[in-house]
């Protein structure tokens, strides 16, 4: 799936939030600290969880040094000539007392970055790495032509003579033993099709590829590079491969347009080749895709890179290196194994499987535990059972002390059926007009005797009311759960600055108006945490109650803050027809309306002081404006 932007934003803004919550709560005072650079490409999840395990052993171990968190915010190849410079740019804010005493290298990019300064690398600061490949290739130092370059792959242990990282975690992805799994299993194949996007990541492991492919000379190799590609060319070429292919399975997150995909990609190549066997080297599409593959044991790291960092910075004059190559292991897909009828008896060493049949205590575990759960619930019965037999004399007594609770019961009782009695009939008012509207004209239309004018001005009158009629249902609905408290709000961070005119323009839009609607704010970004679907449904029956009682005049939606109360302040102000000051309380109760004869269920403003009650804000009408009438209410800044 093609991710937007604006989701890829906010995921990445609510985890580097989680990243500075445990890096407040571990950081101890000091000189020199701990200084952890970033990628922060999109396979964020793994970076955070490196990260945290990082910040949270760190200290546990004796760690006394503060910890500062920096992100790189690299996202495709496409920018990778601007990589060096962010890196020199980070580390030039670290000076004199806030030099670091040791650096943390979290993904490829940062280390490549870092390698890529030459030098201008710090010599008397340590560096401790992980989340990266030891093959790699050296930045580029322009933008140009990067979809066609072709750069050569670069071992960290023998292509560096002077290697600046002491110590870390490095995968090492190993074409020659995927390629030898894949002849083993089909020794027929003479085209591999290597597939890589268009990030640091894919561009190295082709490289890597390449350069291991030379020797396989009986092989033919097809590109397939995100680069020059997106996820439809990827799929109208897998559906082209000669006969004899199989297809090698390297990254796929970024595309030659620098869109994100998730895991649905994936499942679209499947579709253009499933009869083409896949392998993967990276354990993309593992488990429902690739046949397998030799990839790296990937495990969390973190904390001992903790352990790592506290031993260098004890002895900080050992120089002696410790990088770690991370382990490799052959996974296969068991139920793929068995559809295809695969030999797998000449594959040499351990192999695990994913997608295995389960034994028969994991195919049955559910009639197991629900037999085990009668049995339990059989017991407590009996046990519960007994308890009110012993004590049924007490609870009588209990009952006829409660005579009174039950009455007053009784009571609430009649004053909900009456409460019923008078909803009913509210409904019935407001259900009858769109009803008759729908249903006369809908008798005009099928008497067939009016024009073609006519025809379009009944359907638009139908389709009127109809929407009329549906919006009272969904404000009803609303009102019900809102008073019940089955809502439950579903916060994210959202800068109120950006959101707030993307509102103004689709009420403008939707109701077609000659109203001016304005946008006034103070502030370059209000980024609060909110439930931004429900604070949208607000701000729309706001400004649309405003334009409808408002003809060619000016809506203003104002946004400030109140700091004195930790509030964001919204007011949407109209040059209207106002509002008396004796109904600025009852506007708020359900199907109370000023006009009885304006379009409308007279439930919005109640939906609005629910919904601003749950997530804590107020809701009023400001008595000093008498050119019209003006709406304020508010939310918290930090929910």
């Amino acid at each position: 799936m093609n991710l937007s932007k604006s989701i890829l934003c906010k995921i990445g803004t609510l985890l580097l939030l989680f990243c500075f919550f445990l890096l407040s709560a571990s950081a101890k005072t000091g000189d020199h600290p701990v200084l952890i650079i970033s990628s922060y490409n999109p396979d964020a999840r793994q970076t955070a969880r490196t990260i945290s395990d990082f910040i949270e052993k760190y200290p546990r171990l004796g760690g006394q040094r503060a910890i500062a968190l920096e992100n790189m915010n690299c996202k495709s190849f496409s920018e990778s000539a601007r990589w060096s410079r962010r890196m020199k740019g980070l580390l030039a804010k670290y000076k004199g007392r806030e030099k670091p005493s040791l650096i943390v290298l979290i993904g490829q990019e940062a280390w490549a970055a870092y390698l890529s300064l030459g030098d201008s690398i710090p010599k008397d600061i340590p560096v401790l790495s992980a989340l990266a490949s030891k093959n790699a290739i050296v930045l580029p130092q322009s933008t140009d032509s990067l979809q066609t370059w072709m750069p050569k792959s670069v071992d960290f242990f023998t292509d560096f003579s002077k290697p600046t990282i002491q110590s870390g975690f490095l995968y090492h992805y190993d074409v020659v033993a995927n390629i030898n799994l894949i002849k083993k299993l089909y020794p027929q194949t003479k085209n591999i099709a290597f597939i890589s996007d268009n990030s640091y990541g894919g561009v190295s492991l082709q490289a890597h590829v390449i350069q291991e492919m030379k020797k396989f000379p009986e092989l033919n190799l097809i590109l397939l590079d995100g680069r020059v590609n997106t996820i439809y060319t990827i799929t109208d070429k897998l559906h082209d491969l000669p006969s004899e292919s199989a297809i090698l399975l390297g990254t796929w997150r970024v595309d030659m347009n620098n869109g994100y995909f998730m895991r649905n990609a994936t499942y679209a190549m499947m579709e253009a080749a499933p009869h083409v066997p896949a392998f993967s080297i990276t354990s993309l599409a593992l488990g429902h895709w690739a046949i397998g593959g030799v990839v790296p044991a990937y495990r969390p790291v973190g904390k001992e890179m903790a352990e790592q960092a506290v031993k260098m910075l004890s002895d900080p004059n050992n120089k002696k290196k410790s990088m770690k190559i991370i382990s490799n292991e052959t996974i296969l897909d068991s139920k793929i194994i068995k559809e295809k009828n695969i030999d797998i008896s000449d594959i040499e060493g351990p192999v695990n499987f994913v997608n295995e049949s389960p034994s028969f205590f994991e195919q049955y575990q559910i009639q197991i535990w629900s037999f085990i759960s009668v049995m339990i619930g059989l017991i407590i019965a009996l046990l519960i059972s007994l308890y009110f037999f012993y004590h049924t004399k007490k609870l009588k007594d209990e009952l006829e002390d409660s005579e009174g609770a039950l009455r007053e019961a009784k009571d609430r009782a009649e004053e909900s059926n009456r409460l019923k009695s008078a909803f009913v009939a509210n409904m019935s008012h407001e259900i009858r007009t769109p009803l008759n509207a729908i249903v006369g004209f809908s008798d005009v239309l099928s008497a067939g005797e009016c024009s073609e004018e006519e025809q379009r001005s009944y359907f638009e009158i139908i389709r009127r009311n109809s929407d009329l009629l549906l919006r009272l249902i969904n404000d009803i609905l609303d009102v019900s759960r809102l008073e019940a408290n089955r809502v439950s709000l579903s916060l994210e961070k959202c800068d109120m600055v950006w959101f707030c005119p993307q509102i103004l323009i689709s009420v403008e839009q939707a109701r077609k108006s000659d109203n001016q609607f304005l946008f006034q704010c103070e502030h370059d970004s209000i980024e609060i945490h909110a439930d931004i679907q429900r604070l949208q449904q607000v701000l729309i029956n706001l400004l649309s109650n405003a334009d409808k009682f408002t003809k060619k005049g000016i809506i203003t939606l104002k946004l400030y803050i109140d700091r004195s109360k930790q509030m964001v302040v919204f007011s949407v102000t109209d040059t209207g027809c106002g509002i008396p000051i004796n109904k600025h309380k009852t506007v708020f109760e359900r199907f109370e309306k000023l006009n009885e004869y304006a379009q409308g269920t007279g439930l919005g403003l109640s939906i609005c002081k629910l919904t601003i009650t749950k997530w804590g804000g107020d809701i009023w009408i400001d008595p000093t404006y008498t050119d019209g009438a003006r709406f304020v209410f508010t939310h918290p800044m930090n929910l």
